[in-house]
Protein backbone atom coordinates (compact mmCIF):
# COMPACT_ATOMS: atom_id res chain seq x y z
CA UNK A 1 0.00 0.00 0.00
CA UNK A 2 1.20 3.48 -0.88
CA UNK A 3 2.56 5.40 2.10
CA UNK A 4 0.89 8.62 3.11
CA UNK A 5 3.01 11.59 1.92
CA UNK A 6 2.80 13.28 5.32
CA UNK A 7 4.84 10.41 6.75
CA UNK A 8 7.72 11.75 4.66
CA UNK A 9 7.76 14.80 6.93
CA UNK A 10 8.33 12.58 9.95
CA UNK A 11 11.09 10.69 8.18
CA UNK A 12 12.82 13.84 6.97
CA UNK A 13 12.56 15.51 10.37
CA UNK A 14 14.10 12.49 12.04
CA UNK A 15 16.93 12.66 9.51
CA UNK A 16 17.63 16.14 10.82
CA UNK A 17 16.13 18.05 7.90
CA UNK A 18 14.00 21.11 8.63
CA UNK A 19 11.12 20.16 6.34
CA UNK A 20 7.44 20.63 7.06
CA UNK A 21 4.19 21.64 5.41
CA UNK A 22 1.66 24.39 5.86
CA UNK A 23 -2.00 23.52 6.24
CA UNK A 24 -4.54 25.87 4.65
CA UNK A 25 -7.47 25.73 7.09
CA UNK A 26 -10.07 27.53 5.02
CA UNK A 27 -13.08 27.02 2.81
CA UNK A 28 -12.72 30.27 0.90
CA UNK A 29 -12.65 29.83 -2.86
CA UNK A 30 -10.19 32.59 -3.74
CA UNK A 31 -7.81 31.60 -0.96
CA UNK A 32 -7.83 27.96 -1.98
CA UNK A 33 -7.29 28.88 -5.62
CA UNK A 34 -4.30 30.99 -4.62
CA UNK A 35 -2.84 28.08 -2.64
CA UNK A 36 -3.45 25.74 -5.57
CA UNK A 37 -1.84 28.13 -8.04
CA UNK A 38 1.26 28.30 -5.87
CA UNK A 39 1.38 24.50 -5.54
CA UNK A 40 1.30 24.21 -9.35
CA UNK A 41 4.08 26.78 -9.71
CA UNK A 42 6.17 25.08 -7.05
CA UNK A 43 5.35 21.52 -8.18
CA UNK A 44 4.56 20.53 -4.60
CA UNK A 45 1.74 19.01 -2.60
CA UNK A 46 -0.96 21.08 -0.90
CA UNK A 47 -2.57 20.33 2.45
CA UNK A 48 -6.11 21.71 2.87
CA UNK A 49 -8.12 21.22 6.04
CA UNK A 50 -11.79 21.81 6.74
CA UNK A 51 -12.65 22.54 10.35
CA UNK A 52 -15.54 21.01 12.27
CA UNK A 53 -17.16 24.48 12.30
CA UNK A 54 -16.99 24.81 8.52
CA UNK A 55 -17.94 21.33 7.40
CA UNK A 56 -19.89 18.62 9.22
CA UNK A 57 -22.67 16.07 8.73
CA UNK A 58 -25.19 18.91 8.86
CA UNK A 59 -23.32 21.28 6.54
CA UNK A 60 -21.46 23.48 9.04
CA UNK A 61 -21.45 27.23 8.47
CA UNK A 62 -20.42 26.73 4.83
CA UNK A 63 -23.43 24.53 4.07
CA UNK A 64 -21.08 21.73 2.96
CA UNK A 65 -20.88 18.17 4.20
CA UNK A 66 -17.52 16.35 3.83
CA UNK A 67 -18.37 14.93 0.39
CA UNK A 68 -19.54 18.37 -0.73
CA UNK A 69 -16.25 19.91 0.36
CA UNK A 70 -14.34 17.21 -1.52
CA UNK A 71 -16.28 18.05 -4.69
CA UNK A 72 -15.75 21.77 -4.05
CA UNK A 73 -11.99 21.26 -3.88
CA UNK A 74 -12.02 19.04 -6.98
CA UNK A 75 -13.76 21.77 -8.97
CA UNK A 76 -11.28 24.43 -7.87
CA UNK A 77 -8.33 22.12 -8.56
CA UNK A 78 -9.62 21.63 -12.11
CA UNK A 79 -9.68 25.41 -12.62
CA UNK A 80 -6.09 25.74 -11.36
CA UNK A 81 -4.84 22.58 -13.13
CA UNK A 82 -3.64 20.97 -9.90
CA UNK A 83 -3.99 17.15 -9.92
CA UNK A 84 -6.02 15.85 -6.99
CA UNK A 85 -3.28 13.34 -6.16
CA UNK A 86 -1.19 16.33 -5.10
CA UNK A 87 -3.84 17.55 -2.66
CA UNK A 88 -4.11 16.18 0.86
CA UNK A 89 -7.45 16.81 2.52
CA UNK A 90 -7.73 16.92 6.28
CA UNK A 91 -10.35 17.40 8.95
CA UNK A 92 -9.45 19.84 11.73
CA UNK A 93 -10.73 19.68 15.34
CA UNK A 94 -12.86 16.62 14.62
CA UNK A 95 -14.58 15.62 17.83
CA UNK A 96 -17.28 17.01 20.13
CA UNK A 97 -16.32 20.65 19.44
CA UNK A 98 -19.69 21.68 18.02
CA UNK A 99 -21.67 19.21 20.14
CA UNK A 100 -20.55 20.19 23.64
CA UNK A 101 -24.12 21.13 24.57
CA UNK A 102 -24.92 17.41 24.73
CA UNK A 103 -23.95 14.85 27.35
CA UNK A 104 -21.11 12.47 26.55
CA UNK A 105 -23.13 9.72 24.89
CA UNK A 106 -24.88 12.08 22.47
CA UNK A 107 -21.84 14.31 21.89
CA UNK A 108 -19.61 11.35 21.10
CA UNK A 109 -22.23 9.78 18.85
CA UNK A 110 -22.37 13.00 16.82
CA UNK A 111 -18.55 13.25 16.79
CA UNK A 112 -18.28 9.66 15.57
CA UNK A 113 -20.62 10.33 12.67
CA UNK A 114 -18.61 13.47 11.88
CA UNK A 115 -15.35 11.54 11.62
CA UNK A 116 -17.01 8.67 9.78
CA UNK A 117 -18.22 11.02 7.03
CA UNK A 118 -14.82 12.71 6.72
CA UNK A 119 -13.01 9.39 6.25
CA UNK A 120 -15.61 8.01 3.83
CA UNK A 121 -15.33 11.20 1.76
CA UNK A 122 -11.61 10.56 1.29
CA UNK A 123 -10.04 12.92 3.83
CA UNK A 124 -6.73 11.35 4.86
CA UNK A 125 -5.45 13.61 7.64
CA UNK A 126 -7.65 13.42 10.71
CA UNK A 127 -7.11 15.68 13.70
CA UNK A 128 -8.85 13.95 16.59
CA UNK A 129 -9.68 16.67 19.11
CA UNK A 130 -11.42 15.58 22.30
CA UNK A 131 -9.95 18.30 24.49
CA UNK A 132 -13.22 20.11 25.19
CA UNK A 133 -15.76 19.38 27.92
CA UNK A 134 -19.28 18.21 27.13
CA UNK A 135 -22.43 18.92 29.12
CA UNK A 136 -22.06 15.91 31.42
CA UNK A 137 -18.46 16.76 32.42
CA UNK A 138 -17.79 18.42 35.76
CA UNK A 139 -17.30 22.12 34.95
CA UNK A 140 -15.09 22.60 37.99
CA UNK A 141 -12.58 19.85 37.24
CA UNK A 142 -9.87 19.63 34.59
CA UNK A 143 -10.65 17.11 31.89
CA UNK A 144 -8.23 14.27 32.57
CA UNK A 145 -5.79 12.83 30.04
CA UNK A 146 -7.52 9.49 30.50
CA UNK A 147 -10.92 10.85 29.46
CA UNK A 148 -9.49 12.83 26.56
CA UNK A 149 -7.49 9.88 25.26
CA UNK A 150 -10.32 7.36 25.76
CA UNK A 151 -12.67 9.51 23.73
CA UNK A 152 -9.93 10.00 21.15
CA UNK A 153 -9.44 6.24 20.84
CA UNK A 154 -13.18 5.75 20.39
CA UNK A 155 -13.16 8.20 17.49
CA UNK A 156 -10.07 6.54 16.02
CA UNK A 157 -11.93 3.24 16.12
CA UNK A 158 -14.74 4.84 14.12
CA UNK A 159 -12.21 6.21 11.63
CA UNK A 160 -10.62 2.79 11.18
CA UNK A 161 -14.01 1.17 10.57
CA UNK A 162 -14.88 3.86 8.04
CA UNK A 163 -11.58 3.33 6.23
CA UNK A 164 -12.29 -0.41 6.02
CA UNK A 165 -15.65 0.48 4.48
CA UNK A 166 -14.01 2.89 2.04
CA UNK A 167 -11.57 0.21 0.86
CA UNK A 168 -14.48 -1.85 -0.46
CA UNK A 169 -15.28 0.82 -3.05
CA UNK A 170 -11.75 2.16 -3.47
CA UNK A 171 -9.06 -0.49 -2.85
CA UNK A 172 -6.33 2.13 -3.51
CA UNK A 173 -7.56 4.55 -0.84
CA UNK A 174 -4.76 5.90 1.35
CA UNK A 175 -4.92 4.99 5.01
CA UNK A 176 -5.62 8.19 6.98
CA UNK A 177 -3.00 9.53 9.34
CA UNK A 178 -3.97 10.90 12.73
CA UNK A 179 -3.06 13.90 14.85
CA UNK A 180 -3.77 13.76 18.59
CA UNK A 181 -3.18 16.00 21.57
CA UNK A 182 -5.12 18.25 23.88
CA UNK A 183 -3.10 21.49 24.08
CA UNK A 184 -5.13 23.16 21.36
CA UNK A 185 -5.67 26.93 20.98
CA UNK A 186 -9.36 27.84 20.73
CA UNK A 187 -10.53 27.40 17.11
CA UNK A 188 -11.22 30.84 15.66
CA UNK A 189 -9.03 32.70 18.13
CA UNK A 190 -9.17 33.88 21.69
CA UNK A 191 -12.52 34.97 23.16
CA UNK A 192 -11.04 36.61 26.25
CA UNK A 193 -11.00 40.36 26.90
CA UNK A 194 -7.61 40.01 28.58
CA UNK A 195 -4.31 38.79 27.19
CA UNK A 196 -3.29 36.44 29.97
CA UNK A 197 -0.23 35.19 28.11
CA UNK A 198 0.47 31.72 26.81
CA UNK A 199 2.09 28.87 28.64
CA UNK A 200 4.35 26.59 26.61
CA UNK A 201 3.36 22.95 27.08
CA UNK A 202 5.41 21.31 29.79
CA UNK A 203 7.50 18.35 28.67
CA UNK A 204 5.96 16.08 31.30
CA UNK A 205 2.45 17.03 30.12
CA UNK A 206 3.35 16.34 26.49
CA UNK A 207 4.84 12.94 27.33
CA UNK A 208 1.91 12.07 29.57
CA UNK A 209 -0.46 12.90 26.72
CA UNK A 210 1.40 10.63 24.30
CA UNK A 211 1.45 7.80 26.85
CA UNK A 212 -2.26 8.21 27.59
CA UNK A 213 -3.21 8.09 23.92
CA UNK A 214 -0.94 5.15 23.19
CA UNK A 215 -2.47 3.21 26.08
CA UNK A 216 -6.01 4.12 25.07
CA UNK A 217 -5.38 3.00 21.49
CA UNK A 218 -3.91 -0.28 22.79
CA UNK A 219 -6.86 -0.82 25.14
CA UNK A 220 -9.23 -0.39 22.21
CA UNK A 221 -7.32 -2.86 20.02
CA UNK A 222 -5.93 -0.09 17.85
CA UNK A 223 -2.22 -0.88 17.85
CA UNK A 224 -2.11 -0.71 14.04
CA UNK A 225 -3.97 2.60 14.09
CA UNK A 226 -1.41 3.98 16.53
CA UNK A 227 1.20 3.45 13.83
CA UNK A 228 -0.75 5.99 11.76
CA UNK A 229 -0.46 8.68 14.44
CA UNK A 230 2.15 11.08 13.07
CA UNK A 231 1.71 14.23 15.11
CA UNK A 232 0.83 15.70 18.47
CA UNK A 233 -0.67 19.12 19.07
CA UNK A 234 1.18 21.10 21.71
CA UNK A 235 1.34 24.77 22.63
CA UNK A 236 4.80 26.06 21.60
CA UNK A 237 3.81 29.57 22.65
CA UNK A 238 2.06 30.91 19.54
CA UNK A 239 -1.48 32.12 18.96
CA UNK A 240 -3.28 34.43 16.58
CA UNK A 241 -5.44 37.02 18.27
CA UNK A 242 -7.28 40.25 17.76
CA UNK A 243 -4.16 42.42 17.86
CA UNK A 244 -1.93 40.13 15.79
CA UNK A 245 -0.19 37.19 17.38
CA UNK A 246 1.90 35.93 20.23
CA UNK A 247 5.30 35.54 18.59
CA UNK A 248 7.26 32.33 18.82
CA UNK A 249 10.15 32.40 21.29
CA UNK A 250 12.35 29.38 20.66
CA UNK A 251 14.24 29.94 23.91
CA UNK A 252 11.07 29.54 25.97
CA UNK A 253 10.07 26.47 23.95
CA UNK A 254 13.53 24.86 23.83
CA UNK A 255 12.88 22.13 26.38
CA UNK A 256 9.56 21.15 24.82
CA UNK A 257 10.98 21.13 21.30
CA UNK A 258 13.94 18.99 22.29
CA UNK A 259 11.58 16.36 23.71
CA UNK A 260 10.14 15.42 20.29
CA UNK A 261 13.48 13.77 19.54
CA UNK A 262 12.46 11.04 21.99
CA UNK A 263 9.81 9.83 19.51
CA UNK A 264 10.85 8.30 16.19
CA UNK A 265 7.41 8.46 14.59
CA UNK A 266 6.03 11.80 15.77
CA UNK A 267 6.35 15.49 14.94
CA UNK A 268 4.61 18.45 16.50
CA UNK A 269 1.62 20.08 14.86
CA UNK A 270 1.45 23.83 15.42
CA UNK A 271 -1.96 25.48 15.54
CA UNK A 272 -2.66 29.21 15.19
CA UNK A 273 0.64 30.02 13.49
CA UNK A 274 -1.06 32.92 11.68
CA UNK A 275 0.88 36.20 11.49
CA UNK A 276 4.20 34.75 12.60
CA UNK A 277 7.03 36.19 10.52
CA UNK A 278 8.65 33.88 8.00
CA UNK A 279 11.72 33.76 10.28
CA UNK A 280 9.63 32.57 13.21
CA UNK A 281 7.82 30.06 11.00
CA UNK A 282 11.14 28.65 9.86
CA UNK A 283 12.31 28.41 13.47
CA UNK A 284 9.19 26.42 14.32
CA UNK A 285 9.94 23.93 11.55
CA UNK A 286 13.62 23.75 12.51
CA UNK A 287 12.60 23.04 16.10
CA UNK A 288 10.30 20.11 15.28
CA UNK A 289 6.93 21.47 14.15
CA UNK A 290 6.18 19.50 11.01
CA UNK A 291 2.73 20.95 10.29
CA UNK A 292 1.98 24.70 10.42
CA UNK A 293 -1.74 25.44 10.59
CA UNK A 294 -2.95 28.76 9.15
CA UNK A 295 -6.47 30.03 8.56
CA UNK A 296 -7.30 33.66 9.39
CA UNK A 297 -3.87 34.73 8.18
CA UNK A 298 -4.85 33.67 4.67
CA UNK A 299 -8.35 35.12 4.62
CA UNK A 300 -7.00 38.34 6.17
CA UNK A 301 -4.67 38.69 3.18
CA UNK A 302 -7.59 38.13 0.85
CA UNK A 303 -9.61 40.74 2.74
CA UNK A 304 -6.73 43.17 2.30
CA UNK A 305 -6.86 42.54 -1.44
CA UNK A 306 -10.61 43.05 -1.60
CA UNK A 307 -10.43 46.25 0.45
CA UNK A 308 -7.60 47.57 -1.74
CA UNK A 309 -9.85 47.14 -4.78
CA UNK A 310 -12.75 48.74 -2.89
CA UNK A 311 -10.63 51.80 -2.03
CA UNK A 312 -9.50 52.02 -5.65
CA UNK A 313 -13.14 51.76 -6.75
CA UNK A 314 -14.12 54.71 -4.56
CA UNK A 315 -11.53 56.83 -6.38
CA UNK A 316 -12.41 55.47 -9.81
CA UNK A 317 -16.11 56.24 -9.37
CA UNK A 318 -15.87 59.16 -6.94
CA UNK A 319 -18.47 61.17 -8.88
CA UNK A 320 -20.64 58.12 -9.67
CA UNK A 321 -21.44 56.45 -6.32
CA UNK A 322 -24.27 54.48 -7.89
CA UNK A 323 -21.67 52.54 -9.89
CA UNK A 324 -19.73 51.54 -6.80
CA UNK A 325 -20.15 48.11 -5.20
CA UNK A 326 -19.87 49.59 -1.69
CA UNK A 327 -18.27 46.27 -0.79
CA UNK A 328 -16.91 47.35 2.59
CA UNK A 329 -20.22 48.89 3.64
CA UNK A 330 -22.24 45.86 2.52
CA UNK A 331 -19.89 43.55 4.44
CA UNK A 332 -20.18 45.66 7.58
CA UNK A 333 -23.96 45.77 7.31
CA UNK A 334 -24.05 41.98 7.09
CA UNK A 335 -21.92 41.74 10.24
CA UNK A 336 -24.08 44.21 12.14
CA UNK A 337 -27.24 42.41 11.11
CA UNK A 338 -26.01 39.12 12.64
CA UNK A 339 -23.16 39.70 15.12
CA UNK A 340 -22.91 36.11 16.39
CA UNK A 341 -19.60 35.42 14.64
CA UNK A 342 -17.74 38.37 16.17
CA UNK A 343 -19.56 39.48 19.32
CA UNK A 344 -17.59 37.14 21.61
CA UNK A 345 -14.25 38.11 20.03
CA UNK A 346 -14.31 41.90 19.75
CA UNK A 347 -14.39 44.16 22.80
CA UNK A 348 -14.15 47.93 23.34
CA UNK A 349 -16.08 51.07 22.56
CA UNK A 350 -18.49 51.12 19.60
CA UNK A 351 -15.79 52.90 17.57
CA UNK A 352 -13.16 50.31 18.54
CA UNK A 353 -15.46 47.43 17.63
CA UNK A 354 -16.32 49.09 14.31
CA UNK A 355 -12.59 49.27 13.56
CA UNK A 356 -12.13 45.61 14.49
CA UNK A 357 -14.97 44.47 12.26
CA UNK A 358 -12.82 45.62 9.35
CA UNK A 359 -9.23 45.27 10.48
CA UNK A 360 -8.95 42.84 13.40
CA UNK A 361 -6.38 40.12 12.84
CA UNK A 362 -8.96 37.64 14.14
CA UNK A 363 -10.64 38.31 10.77
CA UNK A 364 -14.13 37.41 11.88
CA UNK A 365 -15.49 39.05 8.73
CA UNK A 366 -14.48 35.88 6.87
CA UNK A 367 -17.64 34.23 8.19
CA UNK A 368 -19.78 36.76 6.30
CA UNK A 369 -18.15 36.59 2.88
CA UNK A 370 -20.38 33.71 1.66
CA UNK A 371 -23.59 35.68 2.37
CA UNK A 372 -25.51 36.47 -0.85
CA UNK A 373 -25.45 40.25 -0.49
CA UNK A 374 -21.71 40.23 0.20
CA UNK A 375 -21.03 37.90 -2.72
CA UNK A 376 -23.12 40.17 -4.96
CA UNK A 377 -21.12 43.23 -3.88
CA UNK A 378 -17.83 41.39 -4.53
CA UNK A 379 -19.06 40.37 -7.98
CA UNK A 380 -19.89 44.00 -8.81
CA UNK A 381 -16.50 45.13 -7.46
CA UNK A 382 -14.71 42.64 -9.70
CA UNK A 383 -16.85 43.60 -12.68
CA UNK A 384 -15.96 47.27 -12.23
CA UNK A 385 -12.32 46.34 -12.76
CA UNK A 386 -12.80 43.60 -15.34
CA UNK A 387 -10.60 45.56 -17.75
CA UNK A 388 -7.92 46.07 -15.12
CA UNK A 389 -7.14 48.59 -12.38
CA UNK A 390 -5.70 51.90 -13.67
CA UNK A 391 -1.98 51.96 -12.94
CA UNK A 392 -2.20 55.05 -10.75
CA UNK A 393 -4.73 53.36 -8.47
CA UNK A 394 -2.95 50.01 -8.64
CA UNK A 395 0.32 51.61 -7.60
CA UNK A 396 -1.39 53.47 -4.75
CA UNK A 397 -3.42 50.61 -3.27
CA UNK A 398 -1.58 47.44 -4.41
CA UNK A 399 2.04 48.53 -4.96
CA UNK A 400 3.57 45.04 -4.88
CA UNK A 401 1.06 43.83 -7.46
CA UNK A 402 1.66 46.97 -9.53
CA UNK A 403 5.34 46.09 -9.91
CA UNK A 404 4.49 42.52 -10.93
CA UNK A 405 1.96 43.74 -13.49
CA UNK A 406 4.51 46.15 -14.94
CA UNK A 407 7.06 43.35 -15.15
CA UNK A 408 4.56 41.09 -16.89
CA UNK A 409 4.47 38.41 -14.19
CA UNK A 410 0.92 39.14 -12.98
CA UNK A 411 -2.33 39.73 -14.86
CA UNK A 412 -4.13 42.98 -14.11
CA UNK A 413 -7.52 41.52 -13.30
CA UNK A 414 -9.33 41.39 -9.91
CA UNK A 415 -9.09 37.64 -9.33
CA UNK A 416 -5.37 37.52 -10.11
CA UNK A 417 -4.68 40.59 -7.97
CA UNK A 418 -6.48 39.26 -4.90
CA UNK A 419 -4.96 35.80 -5.30
CA UNK A 420 -1.53 37.40 -5.50
CA UNK A 421 -2.09 39.12 -2.16
CA UNK A 422 -2.84 35.70 -0.63
CA UNK A 423 0.21 34.21 -2.33
CA UNK A 424 2.39 36.76 -0.56
CA UNK A 425 1.33 35.12 2.71
CA UNK A 426 1.61 31.59 1.32
CA UNK A 427 5.21 32.35 0.34
CA UNK A 428 6.04 33.07 3.99
CA UNK A 429 5.03 29.50 4.81
CA UNK A 430 6.81 28.00 1.82
CA UNK A 431 9.99 29.78 2.91
CA UNK A 432 9.63 28.11 6.29
CA UNK A 433 8.52 24.64 5.26
CA UNK A 434 10.58 23.69 2.16
CA UNK A 435 7.64 21.41 1.42
CA UNK A 436 8.67 20.98 -2.21
CA UNK A 437 11.12 18.41 -0.83
CA UNK A 438 8.41 16.15 0.60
Amino acid sequence: MKEHPLKNIVRLQKEGKAIGIYSACTANELVLRACMQRAVEQNSVLLIEATANQVDQYGGYTGMKPKDFMKFVENLAAIENLPMDRIILGGDHLGPLTFTRYDEEKAMSEASELIRQFVLAGFTKIHIDTSMKVASDNPDERLSDEIISRRGAELASTAEAAYAELLKENPDALHPVYIVGSEVPIPGGSQSKLDTGLQVTKVEDFKRTVSAFEKAFHDHGLDNAWKQVIGVVVQPGVEEKDAGCTEYDRVKAAELMASIKDYDSLVFEGHSTDYQTRIKLRELVEDGVGILKVGPGLTYSMREGLFALAYAEKEQYRDEPEKQSHFMEVLDEAMMKDPKYFSHHYYGTPAEIAFKRKFSFSDRCRYYLPQPEVEAAQKKLFNNFKDGVPFGLLSQFMPIAYTKVREGTLHNDPVSLVKDRVINTVNEYLYASHQEEI
